[in-house]
């Protein structure tokens, strides 16, 4: 079993990031920072005057990982088990999942919960089990 590091302001600080820049996205468009749908959004048939906005958040989420390896020289170490097919497989069924549930961890658990929202409630929850489970399963029955 892999350790993790337990980096208490780094995630301090992470989430208050993400929960300001959902709070500035909703203050200035009007519009739910949930990730999946704003990415779906930037293939046809979705072309319209705010196009340009979802692609300027998208690559804001490439490019903040670019800034961090300039400022700090590199990445942060990550260890990833599973081979290339079995991360193929874990994607599509996260977008499935996405959207199946119409919305993902940051639509749902970020700005549905924050809005008091019983479907995304429901939503996060069973993506939390979902994920609890399958770590289950993979270090126990595998």
């Amino acid at each position: 079993m892999v350790a993790t590091s337990f980096t208490p302001i780094a995630s301090l600080l992470g989430g208050a990031l993400i929960g300001l820049s959902a709070v500035l996205l909703m203050w200035t468009t009007g519009r739910i920072a949930g990730v999946s749908g704003i990415a779906a959004r930037l293939f046809p048939p979705y072309e319209d005057r705010q196009f340009a906005g979802r692609l300027a958040f998208v690559a804001g989420l490439i490019v903040a990982s670019v800034l961090v390896r300039l400022v700090t020289g590199g990445l942060p170490a990550q260890t990833i088990g599973a081979g290339t097919p079995l991360l193929i497989v874990a994607g599509l069924l996260t977008g499935f999942g996405a959207v199946w549930g119409s919305g993902c961890t940051s639509g749902h658990g970020v700005c549905g919960l924050s809005r008091l929202s019983v479907r995304s409630l429901v939503a996060t929850m069973t993506f939390m089990a979902a994920g609890m489970a399958t770590v289950f399963v993979m270090r126990h029955w595998s």
